[in-house]
C-alpha cells in the first residue's frame, strides 16, 4: 500500500470498533471503490464539527443553546438519570423506558488510564442539583470496577446531605439469553437483583 493510504488507514484504525482490516475496508471503499462517497462524507464531517458541541446543562450533543432533552418541558425534571457517554443516552432513549432528564458525564473514573474527577463533566453537577428540582437519581453506569467506584464516588461528593432517592440501574441475562452463556459477573448481578414473582 502507499504512504498515503497507510496514514489514512492508521487514522481511520484510531476510531472506536475498527480494528485492522476494518480500516483497511472503509480506506480503500472511499479512497478506491466509491470516491463519489469521500467529497460528501468530508464535507457533512466538517459542517457538524461547526456547529455540535456538548449541552453545557447536560454533556449530550447539542446544535443550539441546550440540547433537545434539556428544552423538552414534557421530560421529568424530578430525575436525573447519570450515564457514561453520549451512545448509553442514545440506548435508553430508544428503550423508551425512561423519561426524565439526563447527565453524561464522558467517562468514568479509571486511575489507572488517568482518568479523574477532573476529566469527567462535573463542573456544573452542584449548580445544577441547587437549581433543578431533582428528586431521584438513577446511576446507569457500567457494572465494573470503574463504574461502582464512579457511582461511589458521585455519592459521597454530590449526593451526600441532599434529600434524594439514589438508584442504580439493574444487571442481569439479557432477554433470551442462556445463562450457560453468561459471564460470572452478570450471574451475581442477576442473582442480586432478583425480585418476587407472581
Amino acid at each position: 500500500m502507499t504512504p498515503a493510504f497507510e496514514r489514512v488507514q492508521a487514522l481511520l484504525k484510531k476510531l472506536p470498533g475498527l480494528g485492522y482490516r476494518s480500516a483497511e475496508r472503509l480506506a480503500l471503499h472511499l479512497l478506491v471503490e466509491k470516491r463519489q462517497d469521500l467529497q460528501p462524507l468530508l464535507d457533512a464531517l466538517e459542517a457538524a464539527a461547526e456547529v455540535i458541541h456538548a449541552c453545557p446543562q447536560c454533556g449530550h450533543l447539542c446544535e443550539g443553546a441546550l440540547c433537545a432533552v434539556c428544552v423538552d418541558d414534557r421530560r421529568d425534571p424530578h430525575q436525573l438519570c447519570f450515564v457514561e457517554q453520549v451512545p448509553d443516552l442514545a440506548a435508553i432513549e430508544r428503550s423508551g423506558a425512561y423519561r426524565g432528564r439526563y447527565h453524561v458525564l464522558h467517562g468514568k473514573l479509571s486511575p489507572l488510564q488517568g482518568v479523574g474527577p477532573e476529566d469527567l463533566n462535573l463542573d456544573t453537577l452542584n449548580a445544577r442539583l441547587d437549581a433543578e428540582p431533582v428528586e431521584e437519581i438513577i446511576l446507569a453506569l457500567s457494572n465494573d470496577i470503574e463504574g461502582e467506584a464512579t457511582c461511589h464516588y458521585l455519592q459521597e461528593t454530590f449526593f451526600t446531605g441532599r434529600n434524594l432517592r439514589i438508584s442504580r440501574i439493574g444487571f442481569g441475562l439479557p432477554s433470551g439469553g442462556g445463562i450457560v452463556f453468561a459471564d460470572a459477573t452478570t450471574l451475581k448481578s442477576a442473582l442480586d437483583g432478583r425480585r418476587t414473582y407472581h
